[in-house]
């Protein structure tokens, strides 16, 4: 294989559902749930449509230099917080959860890709200022997804018994992980950095938010990312009336399960809407509202609201009430001057869901963009791959089909029963006419003989296989072992390494790398090849 970067087809790697495929290809199953292409964005409409939004940035900026008061955080990131106070400054945005250790590769994907086509932009309109944004969706209260990574396919999970939204939790008990992680990587070139980072993170701050915005700023500052935790009343305060719309109307409901009805005729959705799409968050659980006769009731809690009482909380405490997935994005782009939102294919899914929604409450629904993804193919799987003449192409086949391919390609016989077939079938294409002149009834026979005639070739040809594959063993447990490296548990590395070993090996030059290959706007699967 050869080195440098390399890009394949998203519809080619076999690991994308077709609605993602549907919609970077803006087929027409999918093409009226979003508003601008995902390949050749209206950038100028998007800007213009912001444009006309009514946005408190002063409460953005003021919020936002409060959340940073405990950092020092770069001049970069400073300057983007006070440009996100003009006019004229929009920002590019992703989201995800707080993770512990940052999750899986593709956190970091996204974040660079906001990084990169806000510079872009700012090439194409320098009249005009673009942020990078990272919104931690630190409400999430799934620890079960949150509280785990992988390293070296190991699973590392954190043990504690805390409930609610994760990004409250208590830092408490990282500090066993941090400890095998730091065992691990203590020798690489950049070890010792990622251990003062780890500790520092979790060794220094209180919660969960708290040390993700550290390590999220401690290693993207220098780009000017801002990051954005919504779990505060400077922000909920803003969207008071879709909060009691929600409550004592249930619009979303409505207006959403419309979209999915339609979406369900071709594909399967990602999120289906409550009757109210709002959770209650306290100190230590994140529960669902319901509405029962004249009265709301936090489940599995003894809170129950009358009108008056709930108007009174929404009034006094706004950010008690936390939105799902149907309604945060509403909060985003109620927030922020966004004009771009860059999700992975689960949250394109939902987001597809939502433009009516957004229509509904006049809130410009933003340029959707697929991810990034790569595939990162160290030197010495390079070599490997070179030495055995496999393109990367080739490689994100399934493994049997794979090794067949190979030992097809690179065998000297012929093992493919071809010529053998079509004697089989002109033979007894002559045995049926004979057949038929006899007595016509035999037909039936004669082609019940084809058919166990065929599929007893079809052994033999799988025998010569298998016989010949014994030749091919050492290249076979090659392409094995490459598989499991590359793709590791069957999967897109991106799903499952955390990019921790990367950055103990590469530092800082990890994440420039990948800015270098990264195409923020494409519809092709990036493979980055070491030298």
């Amino acid at each position: 294989m050869k080195q440098g970067v390399h890009h394949i087809p998203y519809r080619e790697t076999g690991f994308f559902s077709q609605l993602v495929i549907d919609f970077l290809s803006e087929h027409p199953s999918v093409r009226p749930f979003y508003q601008y292409s995902p390949v050749k964005p209206d950038y100028e409409g998007a800007i213009r449509a912001k444009s006309t939004q009514p946005l408190d940035r002063e409460l953005l900026v003021r919020a936002l230099e409060e959340q940073y008061t405990a950092l020092n955080p770069e001049e970069t990131v400073k300057n983007n917080i006070r440009l996100l106070g003009q006019s004229n400054t929009f920002s590019i945005c992703t989201a995800h959860q707080p993770n512990i250790f940052t999750g899986y590769l593709y956190f970091v994907y996204k974040i660079l890709q906001t990084v990169k086509l806000a510079a872009d932009l700012k090439q194409q309109f320098p009249e005009k200022n673009f942020v990078p944004v990272y919104y931690m969706g630190s409400e999430d209260a799934d620890l079960d997804e949150l509280g785990s990574i992988y390293l070296d396919d190991k699973k590392l999970t954190w043990n504690t018994g805390q409930q609610g939204a994760v990004g409250r939790m208590n830092t408490k008990g990282l500090e066993v992980i941090t400890e095998e992680i730091v065992k691990k990587l203590s020798f690489a070139p950049f070890g010792e950095e990622v251990k003062e980072i780890l500790e520092t993170a979790y060794g220094q701050h209180d919660t969960i938010q708290q040390a993700t915005l550290y390590l999220v700023n401690r290693l993207f500052g220098r780009y000017g990312l801002v990051v954005l935790i919504p779990d505060t009343p400077l922000f909920k305060k803003q969207i008071k009336h879709i909060l009691k719309e929600e409550l004592w109307q249930q619009s979303s409901h409505k207006i959403v399960s419309g979209t999915t009805e339609e979406i369900l005729q071709h594909h399967k959705v990602q999120a289906s809407p409550r009757e109210i799409n709002l959770f209650y968050l306290q100190e230590n659980s994140r529960e669902r509202i319901v509405k029962d006769g004249e009265l709301w009731k936090v489940l599995h809690t003894p809170l129950v609201f009358d009108e008056q009482g709930l108007k009174a909380e929404i009034e006094q405490h706004p950010e008690r009430f936390s939105p799902n997935v149907i309604l945060r994005g509403i909060l985003q782009e109620t927030i922020l001057p966004n004009v771009a939102f860059i999700g992975g294919g689960g949250e394109i899914a939902y987001w597809i869901e939502l433009k009516a929604l957004f229509e509904h409450y006049s809130v410009p629904y933003p340029i959707l963009l697929l991810r990034n993804s790569f595939l990162w193919v160290d030197k010495f799987s390079s070599e490997r791959l070179q030495k055995l003449n496999i393109s990367i192409t080739e490689f994100f086949q399934e493994t049997e089909l794979l090794i067949n391919s190979y030992v097809h390609k690179n065998t000297n016989n012929n093992l493919v029963l071809k010529k053998e077939y079509e004697d089989i079938e002109i033979l007894f294409a002559q045995l049926e006419t004979k057949a038929k002149s006899i007595d016509v009834t035999l037909v039936a026979s004669v082609n019940a003989e084809l058919k166990r005639a065929m599929k007893s070739l079809g052994k033999v040809e799988h025998k010569f296989l298998r016989a010949e594959k014994k030749k091919f063993e050492w290249q076979t447990e090659q392409i094995r072992q490459l598989k499991a490296r590359l793709f590791p548990s069957n999967s897109l590395q991106e799903r499952r390494e955390n990019f921790l070993p990367y950055y103990a090996q590469f530092g800082p030059a990890f994440f420039d790398r990948l800015l270098e290959a990264m195409t923020p706007v494409t519809d092709q699967f990036c493979v980055i090849a070491e030298a």
